[in-house]
């Protein structure tokens, strides 16, 4: 049991390294300055041969007389190299955005499509691999922006009622664009969907090689956190193959402490027979 848990602490530790990012007192169970809100990430290995390719970022960080909470999951796939790049400098490229603060959306939407340039631009050094994102960024605790690409998601409780808040990529909702492109989305009985007969998902960050067919355009939602609020969620894929987002709420609505719920969720899915890398944030208003 000793070697599991040590094993399970240096997965966490790899996973929550931030470059220009100071660590939060305790990582895992942070608390903002007001002292009101409460996060925690649990990850989970698959079952595949390949080594662990979820990356979180999950912590509370001051910038220019601003709370901000910062959460994101990357999903990489075909290497690990693209998920790290991303939870090192997406944030930092986010916040360098010189209209960051005076229209956010639009800031993120910029800085995605920077990043996945320079991922492009490094390909030689990151692989020919990519990684889906959610990322999730909390203004004074009273505003939440929410921006994804692929199927990693972010769901918000409200009275205990789940809203999904991210846009699932999938490539068959996407098909004219990618067709249009001169691309094609696979229909293989047995398997997902693929752009290309290759990718599940209809954006992502990376993949050069697909590139032409595949967009980095993220989807943005900003929503306002009020009292109705209890916690927001943001998983992996490997959560939401086998709990919808309603069970998900459910199944951590009694929970309390953030970083139990996130461990609660991520060994659902495994009861649930999930093989997927699992990656899992819950962010709690008390």
């Amino acid at each position: 049991m000793t070697g599991g848990r040590e094993i399970l602490n240096k997965m966490k530790e790899k996973a929550c390294f931030y470059t220009s990012m100071p660590a939060s007192p305790d990582p895992e169970k942070g608390k903002s300055t007001s002292k009101r809100i409460t996060n925690g990430f649990h990850l989970l290995k698959g079952k595949s041969n390949h080594a662990m390719e979820d990356y979180v970022v999950s912590k509370f960080k001051k910038v220019n007389e601003h709370d901000l909470g910062l959460f994101a999951i990357f999903d990489g796939h075909m290497g690990h190299d693209v998920a790290q790049y991303l939870q090192s400098h997406l944030f930092d490229n986010i916040l360098k955005e010189h209209d960051f603060w005076s229209d956010t959306e639009n800031a993120i939407k910029r800085a995605y499509h920077t990043t996945d340039k320079d991922i492009l631009e490094k390909s030689m050094h990151l692989g020919k691999g990519g990684s889906t994102a959610v990322t999730a960024i909390l203004i004074n605790g009273e505003r939440l922006v929410v921006a994804n690409v692929g199927d990693s998601r972010a769901v918000i409780s409200r009275k205990s009622s789940a809203k999904q808040l991210s846009v699932d990529h999938e490539p068959n909702k996407e098909k004219p664009i990618i067709e249009s492109k001169g691309g094609f989305v696979s229909n293989i009985p047995g398997d997902v969907p693929r752009v290309d007969g290759q990718l599940a998902v209809a954006r992502a960050f990376g993949d050069k090689s697909l590139k032409r067919h595949l967009s980095s355009e993220p989807d943005v939602k900003t929503v306002s956190i009020d009292d109705d609020v209890d916690f927001i969620i943001l998983a992996s894929d490997g959560l939401w193959k086998v709990m919808t987002n309603q069970e998900a709420v459910d199944a951590i609505k009694n929970i309390k402490d953030a970083e139990s719920a996130a461990k609660h969720l991520a060994e659902a899915a495994v009861a649930r027979k999930s093989k997927d890398d699992i990656s899992c944030i819950v962010v709690k208003f008390h």
